[in-house]
């Protein structure tokens, strides 16, 4: 696991996917690694969650001289 998240109120699973883990294309591996809260659609403020590692987030979003 990368850390974790402690939910904003009003926060959605492909909101915090785009904010903490670069893209909402990783919305499912967010899910999955808080399966507990899979029910949830919109977060209640200060929710814990597992933010998983995502591989190469960093090189996709920078520019090929500053890899």
């Amino acid at each position: 696991m990368n850390g974790s998240y402690s939910t904003l109120q009003g926060d959605t699973w492909d909101m915090i996917a785009h904010k903490k883990l670069g893209s909402t294309d990783q919305t499912d591996r967010l899910m999955t690694a808080n399966l507990e809260h899979v029910g949830t659609l919109i977060f209640q403020a200060g929710v814990q969650l597992n933010l998983p590692e995502v591989e190469g987030k960093k090189s996709e979003t920078l520019p090929p001289w500053k890899r």
